[in-house]
């Protein structure tokens, strides 16, 4: 079997995930304030809003503190001549071989989160699928992108 890649996505995206696991929570703490507002004016039991609280509650610390720092440590990936060899998951682990001849065209985008804090992600385009490898700096992204796009090439021209 074939060794975990070696290389890391920046440890600012631990940050930037926390931010964004911060903005999905509020969805679910509003829907818990709505309940307790239907529960004053419609005279039904707390309990549904009370045990609801409590999931919100559970729901936001294991999203926004330990998920983000699993994921981060989870994600590796690496570049090859001939392939693109990339890892992720938290609880089921995936192994991607990106072979560099199929690869069509590769991308970076950048949200208002990611610009926050200087990231970037890069995504592989191939004819059945796109991969993604999130959150590296700004500067590794761009170098990635040209160095994947022109190993493509180079695979094709071969062909």
């Amino acid at each position: 079997m074939r060794n975990a890649p070696t290389e890391r996505i920046a440890t600012d995206a631990i940050k930037a995930w926390k931010v964004s696991a911060i903005m999905l929570s509020i969805i679910p703490l509003l829907i818990t304030i709505a309940l307790f507002v239907l529960a004053y004016y419609f005279e039904f039991s707390y309990w549904f809003a009370i045990g609801l609280t409590v999931f919100t509650i559970i729901e936001a610390v294991v999203t926004i503190v330990f998920i983000p720092k699993i994921r981060w440590n989870r994600w590796r990936y690496q570049i090859f001549d001939q392939e693109i060899y990339v890892q992720h998951g938290i609880l089921v682990v995936t192994r991607t071989i990106i072979p560099m001849i199929r690869i069509q065209h590769v991308d970076t985008k950048q949200g208002p989160i990611l610009k926050n804090y200087k990231l970037a992600s890069l995504t592989i385009s191939t004819a059945a699928t796109t991969h993604e490898i999130p959150a590296l700096l700004e500067e590794e992204a761009s170098n990635l992108r040209d160095q994947i796009s022109e190993l493509a090439r180079v695979e094709q021209d071969d062909v």
